[in-house]
């Protein structure tokens, strides 16, 4: 008879279910095996050689204190130097403060030296007009060389900056206009102001009380003005003695009256001129006396061409 086809066994276990990340097997075993062997070996062999040492975080914190401590032994041995050199720096400046004090009286008395073997010089020129030439000449003399302290009537004139003055630019607009941008007074000014009262019949003439000459200079530094090298400070006070109304009309009717009348209207240089009866100017500083001869021309010799 013919038998049933045998059956396989049934297994008694369930057969298991394949991973769901089967298909990714390298991301599986990068995942599983995150340390690469070569290194997990080498960190095995360098512990049983005893080469771990004390771990990292301990190792970097003893190496920042020892770095703080060798900061701070640097720190103090400046400190400590600074103050060991302390003294000697303060000496240092000491002596130099006295050096430039010393050299600062040596420098005041040599100024002194200076204006009273001036006035010495002067008073000596004066003294040679006063016994040089004509009797009827020497006053005049000595009053138009500025030699000789004068007084009489005449004007007095005073220049001074505007209220709001800036040094602005460089003053480059003046050489094209001819008056200033800034409304500050400039040498050009006061040498058109002394030359006007000269024209208009001054005789003797000074500038905040510092007599002027026929070699007097009216000078800039910067934005100073010197005369005879000497700073002036504003307001500048003008004194010019003279026939007091007739020097007044002329000065104000001149082209160098009209020149500050322009500046005082354009750029607020403020002026003030009045007549007075009695104004007093002393000699100036220095005088610088010169003589002067006649050229006599000789006759041609006769039988010459």
């Amino acid at each position: 008879m013919c038998g049933m086809p045998q059956q396989p066994p049934v297994r008694s276990t369930p057969q298991r279910l394949p991973r769901p990340d089967a298909s990714m097997s390298l991301i599986t075993n990068v995942m599983d095996h995150s340390l690469d062997e070569g290194y997990a070996e080498a960190a095995a062999r360098k512990q049983a050689d005893g080469g771990g040492g004390m771990p990292k975080t301990l190792r970097a914190k003893l190496g920042l204190a020892g770095g703080l401590v060798l900061a701070a032994l640097v720190v103090t041995v400046g400190a400590a130097q600074a103050r060991v050199e302390a003294p000697v720096v303060a000496k240092e400046r000491e002596e130099l403060i006295d050096r430039i004090d010393r050299e600062t009286e040596a420098a005041d008395k040599l100024e002194d030296d200076i204006d009273a073997l001036r006035a010495d010089v002067s008073a000596r020129q004066r003294e040679a007009l006063r016994r040089s030439g004509q009797n009827d000449r020497t006053d005049p003399v000595g009053v138009l060389a500025g030699a000789v302290a004068v007084h009489g009537p005449g004007v007095k004139l005073v220049v001074n900056d505007a209220k709001e003055t800036s040094t602005g630019g460089d003053g480059d607009a003046r050489s094209t206009t001819g008056f200033s941008d800034t409304g500050r007074v400039r040498d050009r000014d006061m040498q058109r102001v002394v030359n006007g009262l000269w024209e208009s019949g001054a005789e003797a003439i000074s500038i905040n009380g510092q007599r002027l000459t026929a070699l007097s200079a009216i000078r800039a530094a910067g934005d100073a003005i010197l005369v005879d090298n000497r700073p002036l400070v504003p307001p500048y006070t003008v004194f010019a003695v003279g026939d007091g109304r007739q020097l007044s009309s002329r000065f104000q009717n001149s082209s160098d009256g009209l020149y500050l009348h322009a500046l005082q209207e354009s750029y607020d240089i403020r002026t003030a001129l009045s007549v007075e009866d009695d104004l007093r100017l002393p000699a100036a500083p220095s005088v610088i006396v010169r003589t002067a001869q006649p050229i006599t021309e000789t006759a041609p010799e006769k039988g010459t061409s």
